[in-house]
């Protein structure tokens, strides 16, 4: 579990969503992009929350570690979805490289 700072907000979610988070930001800020993440997370008043992030070049974020034994709530989806976001910037694709569609027409004989 770790503890994310966000604007004046506190909140706890899991290690992986916590630093995909993080690692996310940068590649935003680095690109000079925005976008906007939505993690499950527990808020100060031990609610679970789901908190919507607005990461740009401004973005001010912090991770930190904690001792908590609470469970974090479940962000696979929300994870993988930033991996796959991660990827893009990182690995895109170029157009020169990708082979054009295959389109198999059922065209009638007397065509």
């Amino acid at each position: 579990m770790k503890h994310v700072s966000f604007a004046d907000k506190s909140l706890f979610m899991g290690d992986d969503a916590a630093d995909t988070l993080l690692e996310y930001a940068r590649l935003v800020a680095d690109n000079e992009r925005a976008d906007t993440v939505t993690l499950r997370s527990i808020s100060t008043d031990g609610n679970t929350v789901e908190a919507s992030f607005l990461l740009d070049a401004s973005t001010i974020l912090m991770v930190e570690t904690t001792n908590s034994e609470m469970d974090a709530p479940d962000n696979s989806e929300a994870v993988q979805d930033m991996k796959e976001r991660i990827d893009a910037i990182t690995r895109p694709v170029s157009v020169d490289s990708q082979e054009p569609p295959h389109v198999d027409y059922d065209l009638p004989d007397s065509f």
